[in-house]
């Protein structure tokens, strides 16, 4: 015979009892090379239409383009910047959690009975301060369900060796 008891909410665990880790103050200047790349490519693409007046139409207004990927930019860099101590992570003993959010706040947490395959990643950028992201992949879902980003790699090979272990522990 199945049982299925109820469960008073006061023995749930607390989840504001989690421990959770900031990532790596570094990969704030990864974000920023990143936005700096993105953003100044962009500049490149608008001033080279600006100087070639490749589009005769474009050039009576090109400043309104200026103006509206200068704010853009500064857009970008706000959110990343309130955003970014708002990025941690926790990694307990049947479960890794992840939370960020700037107006909202996104809590992550896949237990490792549910974890199919794990990856290890380092952008350009990235590895030049010796960061790596965890990429947590579940069964049933088409994409990666849990992306971790600014952990040292020494820190993140450690947790994809116990993770894994536990995996295989299940």
């Amino acid at each position: 015979m199945i049982e299925n008891n109820q469960i008073n909410v006061d023995d749930l665990p607390d989840i504001n009892e989690i421990e959770f880790v900031s990532i790596h103050k570094d990969y704030f200047k990864v974000i920023l090379l990143n936005l700096l790349l993105f953003f100044g490519v962009a500049f490149g693409i608008l001033i080279a239409l600006d100087f070639f007046r490749l589009r005769e139409e474009l050039s009576n207004h090109i400043y309104l383009f200026y103006i509206v990927l200068a704010l853009l930019l500064g857009a970008f860099f706000v959110s990343f910047y309130i955003g970014f101590s708002r990025r941690k992570y926790a990694v307990r003993s049947k479960d890794i959690s992840y939370e960020k959010g700037v107006l909202t706040t996104l809590l992550t947490i896949v237990p490792y009975n549910r974890i199919q395959h794990i990856e290890i990643n380092e952008g350009l950028f990235s590895r030049w301060f010796k960061l790596a992201s965890i990429e947590i992949f579940t069964a049933g879902a088409s994409g990666k369900d849990l992306v971790i980003s600014g952990i040292l790699k020494t820190e993140a090979l450690k947790i994809k060796a116990f993770i894994t272990q536990a995996m295989n522990d299940v």
